[in-house]
């Protein structure tokens, strides 16, 4: 069994936790952490982030949305949002 100690390392091995995602709500949360569905949010200075979660991210963003209201911009590993995605996303606004 020489592959078991490798095997354990595989998991062993911590996964990133910085964020996935940012986004920069349109009005200061008025929390500044907080759990949306499966994603931990903190907000600071105007931007939001959260790790990385197994939802898409369009559901992530509509989450936020309900969460802190409209988005003036939403990205994704550094990727912003198209501009008709996020339109999208914050008709889910509160």
């Amino acid at each position: 069994m020489a592959f078991f100690p490798l095997f354990a390392l595989a998991f062993a091995t911590p996964v990133a936790s910085g964020p996935y995602y940012s986004a920069e709500p349109a009005t200061p949360p008025t929390r500044e952490r907080f759990v949306a569905r499966e994603n931990i949010w903190r907000c600071s200075a105007g931007t939001c982030v959260s790790p990385r979660s197994a939802s898409r991210p369009a559901i992530v963003c509509s989450t936020l949305v309900r969460e802190v209201g409209a988005l003036r911009s939403f990205s994704v590993e550094g990727q912003p949002f198209a501009v008709e995605a996020l339109e999208s996303c914050n008709r889910r606004a509160r």
